[in-house]
This record gives C-alpha cells, structure tokens and sequence, in this order.
C-alpha cells in the first residue's frame, strides 16, 4: 500500500473523528450500560501492548481487526462496524455470535484481510476505537492510530480474557466484563462438576485435523481453558502448559481418553479431511473411535472468547447428557 494516497483520507478522517467526538460529548450514551460520557470515565487513558491511548468519549464504532476482538466487541454490548476476513469470517459474521450479529453487528463491514486490512475502508467508517493485537498488525500502529485511537493486546489465544478485560477499559465497560466473564466461569464450574459426578471424572481429549501436521491441544489452547475452567481431567498428552502437540499417525494413542472430541479445518484444498480419513482408517485409531465425538471446528477452535466458550459447554452437557449450561440475558 502506497503511504502517499492514505495520507490525505487519513487526515480527514482524524478531522471527522473530532467532530463526532465533539457533537457526542454533550450526549448520552444509548447502548445497554451506557450513560453520559464524564459519568462513565471519560476521558480515559488505556495501557496496553503498544503504550498508552487516550479515548476522550465512550467509543460506540468500532473497527476490530481480530476476529476475537470482534467477539470481546459485541459481548461488550458494543457496535461492530468493521472486521477482517479469516479463515471462517468471510464477508458475515458467523451464526454462533447469535442476535448480537444484528445487535450490535448490523453495520459490520469487512475492511480486508487479517494479514492486509485496508487503511481506506476503514478510515471511512469513522471508527472511534481500533481494537487488535500487536501479533498481528504491530506495523499499522501508527497508520491506525491516525485514522482512531487504536490499542492492541500482545498476542490472542490464551489471553483471551484479559484482551476481553483490555477492550473493557476502552468501552468504559468494565463491569460488564466482570459480569460476563463471571456468569461464564460458574457455568464452566457446573457443567463440570455434572460430568465428572456422572462420568467418574472422565479424561477428556481434543484433536484438531487441519491441513498440515495433525494437533492434540493442551492446556494453554482456547479448548483447554475452557476444559480447565470446567475442571475436566486431560489426557498425559494434553495436561501440560502447551498449546498443541503435533503427531504422526504412528502416535495416535497419545489422542486416547475417556471422550474424544475430534474437530476438522475446513480448508479450500480438503487435505484436512484428507487427513482425518487417513487417521481414521488406520488400525491404531479402531480403539479410539467408539469415544469420538466430532464437534465444530469454528466455536472450538477459532471461536477464541466468551460466546464460543458457551458452545463448547454445550457441546460439552450434550455429549455427558448433563443439564445444558444457561447463560443469563
């Protein structure tokens, strides 16, 4: 992308955002939890991966350049207008966000790829909060940050709550945080608690098929925390402070548990279910396969927050024929 021709659209941009900013600090906040701008906090100033932001009114148009943040964003009760396609987001929020796809996504754009976000489309959304991850877009900082105040978490993954409790203190909405991620970790705690009283704490394993090396995912895996947060026993192959552990097909053991949840990649090429009938077809796998339980790769892989958290708790009820998890409105 040529600097050049970004400049001019940026600096409008910036002057737009002013003049939101400024018609919109007298006013009140409309959105659930909201109120006027000097009784929520603001301004504020937010630490974060790349230094110290200042937001001077409550954002209520954000850009999220990660598909996590774009999921922190809506649980937060707050208007998504921009997001990046990857992988499984392509040109629509997916179905598992529920009502808030229409809620407070219903002016949601793609602005681009996660690897090349497009600086023009999103300067012409007049964001007034960048949300991302430094691992991600950490050469933009100073484009982004031209165009709306912008902060990013270091990585995503295993921070997932914290990046939620980042983009909190941003939004002004930091109880509602609390509250979400709360009404999550008890539900974990009672589904949990159901499976282990009725299975005898079983062991409980999570392979992942994709287009190259096959994964078992450990303890620092999205899938692993949840399964941590549910106080579910793993697998000697998965109870350790990893991401994932690549195998062969000749390892197919170290998969084996009480109940194995098996997740496969949907990649243009098919090799990942190329991949998974190999594995299948082996010898080694007949063992295994009364205890598989296939489940989707979206909410367990790529859906990194809250709302597919509560689809794995659910897979999770369902599959141990416990009581389904309810989440409060």
């Amino acid at each position: 992308m040529r600097l050049p021709r970004i400049i001019p659209l940026l600096a409008a941009a910036a002057l737009a955002a002013t003049t939101l900013s400024a018609c919109g600090s007298s006013g009140t906040d409309d959105k659930p939890g909201g109120g006027d701008a000097a009784a929520a906090g603001f301004p504020r100033t937010v630490e974060h991966a790349m230094g110290k932001t200042e937001i001077k009114t409550k954002p209520k148009r954000v850009v999220a350049l990660d598909t996590s943040f774009v999921d922190a964003t809506l649980i937060l009760d707050t208007p998504v207008v921009g997001y990046t396609d990857y992988r499984t987001i392509n040109g629509r929020l997916p179905d598992y966000l529920g009502d808030d796809r229409t809620k407070y996504g219903a002016e949601a754009k793609s602005v681009g790829t996660l690897a090349e976000p497009n600086l023009e489309k999103i300067a012409e959304l007049n964001p007034d909060l960048i949300v991302t991850a430094k691992v991600r877009h950490e050469k933009l900082y100073d484009q982004l940050s031209a165009i709306a105040p912008t902060i990013m978490s270091e990585t995503t993954g295993a921070t997932w709550k914290e990046n939620i409790r980042m983009e909190a203190k941003a939004l002004g909405a930091e109880d509602l945080a609390e509250k979400e991620i709360s009404a999550y970790e008890q539900a974990a705690k009672t589904v949990g608690t159901a499976i282990n009283a009725k299975a005898n704490n079983p062991t409980v394993s999570v392979v992942r098929f994709v287009d190259g090396p096959t994964r078992l995912y450990q303890n620092a895996s999205f899938s692993g925390i949840v399964l941590k947060d549910a106080g579910l026993k793993r697998p000697k192959s998965q109870d350790v402070a990893g991401f994932a552990l690549e195998i062969s097909p000749e390892r197919i053991k170290d998969a084996d548990a009480d109940a194995i949840f098996v997740t496969t990649y949907a990649d243009e090429k098919g090799q990942s279910a190329k991949t998974a009938a190999q594995f299948k077809a082996n010898p080694l796998w007949k063992p295994l396969a009364p205890k598989v339980h296939d489940v989707p790769d979206l909410t367990w892989m790529t859906a990194v927050g809250l709302q597919g958290a509560w689809s794995i708790l659910g897979d999770l009820a369902k599959t141990f024929d416990v009581p389904a998890p309810v989440k409060p409105e």
